[in-house]
């Protein structure tokens, strides 16, 4: 429920979202006529398998829905749209029967053999992966398909609108084109009779109205309609015709579209439409600082992700920054995890402004669900990756020692991250462990550890632990006391960086962490 204090607040949120709400509020400051509802789009092209790239245009445009619906009343509509109609340019390296696929090169996507054997088309099987995540998040989003929009008619008007303005289209695309392609280029793309594939040749205009268009198909003139599938239009001038024919508002789009957007726009506007309202974010890398492709298919998977990581992770990571170039690789996992966590921890204490920019806010359209997490995700894989093939019984069987009633029951979400944990750990983790021999400064501190660990005893709470670990650090000749707890991390965990020792201690266990001790000092 959105209040006058949280209308209020949102009307002033410097939250990326909000001040995209706003510009909608300046566009329809009455609200769209006669009650109708403001329309987001986000676009796909299904050439290739989707990826995150992919899901963060709904996600992202889902939160400005969302914002929008804190500053209005007035109805929303999101549509995902699939580009289904275009051309198969080249075969992506990261699906099956490539050999198949060449053989249908240039027809459209909707219009060729699913390579998986699931779907009646390639386009078919793509829309299906994509929808059935979005679903999984639980969007609210329609489903549209350029293929069928073409193919029942339904972008017909919109098609004569474009044969009317041919002349005025080309005049905005051919100064921006070099001159070998102007020479054949055409805002209508005519499909061949004779084989099915999306020709680049130039068309004449015949009977706007009628929608009748002539072509040369390999030495042959072909007349025949532009409408109802036949034909469909290049990249920006159909951005720009659906638009119009859809009556979109609002559209986002990554850096490497903005002069498609400045195109899109003015053919908008030649077909007597406004462009909608938007920005356009910065593209994600791989590790390698590699723009992501689903051609390539180097982009991480959704489905990866979640392999590792909770779904408020990845719409964690994916808020933040939206116009700052971001790499996207497994190794972000754990970091967004607890970094989500600890914004939701936040977010009780916080007054109605700071929670309208907290990205937990977005995240779950309004206030996230009570609870906080008494470990850390960071911690938790610690704590796997030391206990090496675990189950999650185990796993609980070792937080009993830090968490007071430590159950599933009671900690249901606590037990998802440790599922999440323990593959996290498997595949990444442990394979990287390499516990090296302490030296004879660190055999000595050690020793005293352990020591004090005995004295301490097995009910020695976290923060007795720390500071007898950092007294016992100062005391050893360390100059720099990261130097005694890299030491610690090394020759316990087997990894360059590691948890606070004191809670890893009290969650590992007093006698379990004296025995990794006494492991260290057999290896000197």
């Amino acid at each position: 429920m959105v209040t006058d204090d949280i209308r209020a607040a949102a009307l002033d949120s410097k939250a990326w979202p909000y001040e995209e709400a706003r510009k909608l509020l300046k566009r329809w400051p009455d609200g769209k006529p006669n009650g109708e509802a403001l329309l987001f789009e986000t676009g796909y092209g299904p050439s290739g398998l989707p990826h995150i790239g992919t899901f963060t245009e709904v996600l992202r445009t889902t939160m400005v829905r969302h914002a929008y619906g804190a500053l209005s009343d007035r109805p929303t509509r999101l549509i995902a749209f699939s580009d289904d109609m275009d051309g198969l340019r080249k075969v992506p390296d990261n699906v099956p029967n490539g050999d198949m696929l060449r053989a249908h090169l240039g027809r459209p996507l909707s219009r060729i053999p699913d390579p998986f054997g699931t779907h009646d088309s390639f386009a078919a099987h793509n829309n299906a992966r994509l929808r059935e995540f979005l679903d999984r998040y639980g969007f609210d989003y329609e489903f549209v398909s350029a293929a069928d929009h073409y193919a029942s008619g339904r972008f017909d008007d919109a098609l004569r609108l474009v044969l009317r303005h041919f002349d005025a289209i080309q005049e905005v695309m051919l100064p921006t084109l070099r001159a070998e392609r102007r020479a054949t280029y055409s805002p209508v793309l005519p499909i061949s009779p004779r084989t099915g594939i999306v020709l680049q040749v130039p068309i004449e205009v015949v009977d706007a109205q009628a929608g009748t268009i002539a072509f040369d198909d390999d030495g042959t003139r072909v007349v025949q309609s532009a409408l109802g599938g036949l034909a469909k239009l290049q990249w920006k001038v159909d951005w720009a015709m659906r638009w119009v024919a859809l009556g979109v508002d609002y559209e986002m789009a990554g850096k490497d579209l903005i002069d498609s957007v400045v195109q899109s726009s003015k053919i908008a506007r030649v077909l007597g439409g406004r462009p909608p309202e938007g920005f356009n974010y910065e593209m994600f890398l791989d590790e390698r600082g590699e723009k992501i492709s689903k051609s390539k298919g180097n982009g991480l998977s959704i489905d990866e992700w979640l392999r590792y990581g909770p779904e408020e992770s990845l719409a964690f990571y994916l808020y933040r920054e939206p116009k700052k170039a971001k790499q996207l690789h497994l190794g972000l996992i754990p970091r967004a995890i607890d970094d989500y966590w600890q914004f939701r921890a936040a977010y009780e204490g916080q007054s109605i402004k700071e929670r309208l920019g907290n990205p937990v806010h977005h995240i779950h359209g309004g206030p996230p669900p009570a609870g906080t997490l008494p470990v850390t995700f960071g911690l938790l894989l610690n704590l796997v990756g030391v206990m090496g093939d675990a189950t999650p019984a185990q796993v609980w069987g070792y937080l009993a020692n830090y968490v007071p009633d430590a159950t599933p029951a009671l900690h249901p979400e606590l037990d998802r991250l440790i599922g999440f944990a323990l593959a996290y750990a498997r595949d990444f983790v442990v394979p990287t462990l390499r516990r090296r021999a302490p030296d004879v400064r660190e055999a000595e501190a050690l020793r005293r550890l352990d020591a004090e660990l005995a004295r301490l005893g097995p009910e020695a709470d976290a923060e007795t632990i720390q500071n007898a670990v950092y007294e016992i650090g100062k005391a050893g000749g360390f100059e720099n006391l990261r130097d005694w707890f890299k030491a610690l991390y090394e020759t316990l965990l087997g990894s360059s960086q590691g948890p606070r020792m004191g809670s890893f201690i009290a969650l590992y266990g007093v006698q379990n962490s004296r025995a990794l001790i006494g492991q260290a000092l057999a290896r000197t």
